[in-house]
């Protein structure tokens, strides 16, 4: 079993369908990005959303210096920069998944275009702070994750979905830590017998519509131990079903 704190060599092509999935859940989740113009930035605190052809929607200030610098940027491809962490949403080592890096032409949010905008897309921009909405097309978007860098297609970025677990993904780790610490010892023996002569910490890391995955931490590395589900998990309620299954009461 690798250790997660080992660089693999490079990212093969098969993973970019994963790595645009996991983009877009960085980007329906994240509460802060960081957008850059003309080499200035800022973090936008629960200031962005993302629409379904994967534009991202910013909301700037125009009457401040960075919304001054997006005027001027408007229409100038590559002119913005939007980097968001990927973050294991639990208290673990090594808490950083990936880190992305949209760049792009941005203009200003035309009010018209909340006609073609379906409900969802609608109450996540009427969600964003009430200053001035600018739209980012992407141009090139980059992941990097454990030393090795992709680039990703702009057409599997636009074409990807959020995993349908990402929005309560974290939600669902904190419980599982607070109630089933002992049913993850028990199912990560089954998996690697050796993990329990080890003393190691467990901790569940991630779950995704595919399966949930644990954290096994000593003191000098640690190690990732998978467990599929039975099928794919669309829902809170096939989530609770197969997670039950997987660390029974």
């Amino acid at each position: 079993m690798a250790s997660a704190t080992e660089p693999s060599s490079a990212l093969a092509p098969d993973r970019q369908p994963a790595d645009a999935v996991e983009v877009r859940s960085a980007l329906a989740t994240a509460t802060s990005v960081r957008l850059e113009v003309a080499g200035a930035a800022a973090d936008l605190i629960d200031a962005h959303a993302v629409l379904p052809d994967g534009t991202i929607v910013v909301a700037v200030d125009a009457m401040t210096r960075l919304g001054g610098l997006l005027v001027v940027a408007r229409g100038a491809d590559g002119a913005v920069r939007l980097d968001v962490t990927h973050l294991v949403p639990v208290p673990v080592r090594a808490r950083v998944r990936a880190r992305m890096t949209v760049t792009g032409r941005v203009r200003r949010l035309d009010p018209a275009f909340l006609d073609s905008c379906d409900d969802d897309a609608v109450m996540a921009l009427l969600g964003l702070p009430p200053v001035a909405l600018w739209t980012i097309e992407p141009g090139s978007v980059h992941v990097e994750r454990h030393g090795a860098a992709v680039e990703l297609p702009v057409e599997a970025y636009r074409a990807a979905r959020p995993d349908p677990i990402a929005a309560v993904e974290a939600a669902h780790l904190a419980r599982l830590i607070r109630q089933h610490r002992e049913a993850a010892h028990r199912f990560a023996a089954l998996v690697d017998p050796d993990l329990a002569a080890t003393g190691a910490r467990l901790v569940p890391v991630a779950v995704d519509a595919d399966g949930l995955t644990l954290r096994a931490e000593t003191a000098h590395r640690h190690h990732d131990v998978r467990l599929p589900f039975r099928l794919r998990v669309t829902d809170e309620a096939t989530l609770d079903r197969e997670l039950r299954r997987l660390l029974p009461d």
